[in-house]
């Protein structure tokens, strides 16, 4: 039988790494995993292709170096790091590049990894938050969603993710130890929920919409893998970790002035987590990701599998 290549943008980050997972741990499905990459001699590169993946390099700043990669395949996952530069201009770009890329080679099934546009649940002149980088509020949300028109007329599916609860140990989110001993963070959250999963179930989940396959084409799906407020998160942190934590419900100005790299990013985003509740978590289903996913973490679940990578 001849296997349907997904080329998976990423692949050696935790999205398209929980799909290339997930593509090579199931031998019989039908697919094959060919991880783009921009350096194949990378150590998580390495370990993909001793899995089986084809490793390809590409970079998402040169689109001629995408199509080439995208050459023969039957689908592509596409999604972008803001993190590593910080500018939505150039991650909107990015996104153009992959979308022309997938057109140029003629792939049957396009997953853009994506999030909504937060300028659309203000008005422009709506003073709560600031703009960032001129035109964004959240910029890596808004930048994503910018991109979305570049896919237009692709067999797409669109996959709104959300926040990583792996960012508890990627991004130093944890809390932090007191001298009295107790754990404590801050987050402009007050008692709203927050959608959240972990980060290899995005592409666990992709996996499976692919293997859906025209059933999704078209569509927009959101998915999470439980929404939780920071005081629930708390809870949960100290039972699995055996310490105590507390969580203060800071403003969200205060927040965005902590000075840490990203700090007005992040307190916009949380913001709007905040001030817009009902509207984040409408977007997204536990029961959607659960149906493309039977192995969708809760919570409790995935601190139980990462727990030692928390710094406490």
């Amino acid at each position: 039988m001849t296997k349907k290549i997904i080329a998976v943008v990423g692949s050696t980050g935790w999205q398209g790494g929980g799909l290339c997972e997930a593509i090579l741990g199931d031998p019989n499905g039908g697919f094959a995993c060919r991880a783009i990459t921009r350096d194949p001699k990378k150590e998580k590169a390495q370990a993909l292709a001793a899995k089986g993946a084809e490793v390809v390099s590409a970079d998402l700043d040169d689109e001629a170096s995408l199509e080439k990669a995208f050459a023969g395949a039957y689908g592509v996952y596409g999604v972008t790091n803001f993190w590593e530069h910080f500018s939505g201009e150039k991650e909107t770009a990015q996104a153009k590049n992959i979308a022309d890329a997938a057109r140029a080679a003629g792939v049957k099934h396009v997953i853009w990894s994506t999030l909504e546009d937060t300028r659309k649940l203000m008005a422009p002149d709506d003073k709560r938050m600031p703009f960032l980088q001129v035109q964004y509020r959240v910029p890596h949300f808004d930048a994503k969603a910018d991109g979305d028109a570049f896919f237009q007329g692709l067999p797409v599916t669109f996959l709104v993710t959300s926040f990583y609860w792996d960012n508890l140990y990627m991004f130093g989110l944890a809390p932090k130890k007191g001298d009295d001993g107790v754990y404590r963070w801050a987050f402009p959250l007050g008692d709203s929920k927050i959608a959240g999963i972990g980060a290899g179930d995005i592409g666990r989940t992709a996996y499976g919409i692919f293997k859906a396959g025209q059933q999704y084409i078209g569509k927009t799906v959101g998915i999470t893998g439980e929404n939780l407020t920071i005081g629930e998160m708390s809870e949960k942190l100290g039972k699995a970790l055996g310490i105590k934590v507390e969580y203060s419900a800071v403003d969200a100005d205060t927040y965005r002035g902590f000075g840490f790299p990203g700090a007005d990013e992040m307190g916009n985003m949380f913001q709007v987590y905040r001030d817009f509740e009902k509207e984040s978590l409408a977007l997204r289903s536990a029961e959607t990701a659960r149906s493309l996913n039977p192995g969708l973490q809760t919570f409790d679940q995935w601190l139980a599998k990462n727990k030692s990578l928390i710094p406490v």
